[in-house]
Order: structure tokens, then sequence, then C-alpha cells
């Protein structure tokens, strides 16, 4: 995964022309005495209701486990193959490196059960999502950094982001303005996505005993 440090908030992408809620400004996630809290506009949060929704979309397997007898039993899926897209390659990465052969077996054995419960995490992210402010509690608050990372992962990967210094080169693009094509769009989201996971990780960091 590719990353780097943020220093201020990016402006947000919105999606639509939503009215904004009683002007507040965006706050990314702190800790407080109702647990973990945002404060997001409604043209934020449909976009990352939309993200989690689509990378929800690419996980779902081929074949549902009512169809496929051992898969529902055991959580086998026999017919399982690597990704050819390289943003799917990059959430179902091969669990066993220089052996394609264990790769493909590790990789049978493992991907839905990993398939459903990212699945279950972006969901679980998605619902959090229809209170304002946000508010989670820690076991949510972990569901939602694993949905915030899996969508940075696809934008990473759409983006061609291989090192930090990749992600750095993205980190001017803060303003709509900025966004003159399709990539430098999905850069901006990549921005906002990955200050809004700074700051959550941060909160979570607080919650440890001695913080």
């Amino acid at each position: 995964m590719v990353s780097g440090p943020r220093s201020r908030k990016p402006t947000s992408p919105r999606q639509g022309s939503q009215p904004q809620e009683n002007s507040l400004l965006t706050t990314g996630f702190k800790l407080t005495r109702k647990g973990i809290t945002a404060t997001l506009e409604p043209g934020e949060r449909t976009l990352l209701r939309g993200l989690f929704a689509d990378v929800a979309g690419m996980l779902e397997p081929e074949t549902p486990s009512h169809e496929d007898p051992l898969a529902a039993l055991v959580g086998l899926d026999s017919s399982a193959e690597v990704p050819e897209d390289p943003a799917l390659l990059r959430l179902l990465p091969n669990g066993v490196q220089d052996n394609d052969d264990d790769a493909l077996e590790f990789r049978r054995l493992t991907e839905r059960s990993l398939r459903e419960g990212k699945i279950g995490a972006l969901r679980a992210a998605s619902m959090a999502l229809e209170s304002s402010p946000v508010h989670l509690d820690a076991e949510q608050a972990r569901h939602f950094a694993r949905a915030l990372n899996d969508v940075r992962l696809v934008l990473g990967a759409r983006l061609g982001l291989a090192t930090d210094e990749d992600a750095e080169a993205l980190h001017s693009i803060t303003e709509p303005a900025d966004a003159q094509d399709v990539d430098e769009y999905l850069a901006l989201v990549y921005n906002f996505a990955t200050w809004l996971q700074e700051t959550l990780m941060k909160a979570l960091l607080e919650t440890l005993p001695g913080n």
C-alpha cells in the first residue's frame, strides 16, 4: 500500500448538488465522549457510499456460495483464479510468493472468506454513513478503516501508484479546479480518502491504553 502524510484536508469532490447541512464544515474523525466522530457533508457521504458500493461489487464472487455446495460448507472456492484486473489483485493479492501452484491453492482455500470479510466491512461502513455526524464504536471504526483502505487500494491501482513517491506527487491536487481530467479527479478522491483514513487511524490510536 502506498501512502503519504497529509498536512491538511483536501477539498473533497462531491457528487450531485445537494444542499449543505447548516453550513457545517467537514471535520475528520476525532475521539469524543460519544466515540469516534466525524462531520461529513451530504455530498461527501454520497461519494463514500458510492465508492464503498463500487468496491463491494468488484469483490462479489462470480459463483454465489449457495450455488457452490463446497464453498457453502467450508469456504473453499475451487473456481478462484488470479485476478486479471490490477485493482482486484491489490484487494486479493497472492498469499504465497514465488510458487504459482501453491499461491493458487492458497487462494482457493482463503479467497472467498477474504472477499466476504471485505464486503462486510464495506457494507458496515456504508451503513455508518447514514447518521450525521458519523459516530463509530471501536468495531465500526475498524470496519470503516478497512473500507477506506480498500477504496485507496483500488484508486491507487487505477492511478498506477506503486511507491510512496508516486502518491506524494498527487498531493498537490487538493481542489476540484485542479482536476482537469479523469486521472486528476481520481487523484482528488484518493487524497480525500487518504486524509479521512489518517484522521480515523489517529482517533483509533487515541483509544489504546496509555493514550
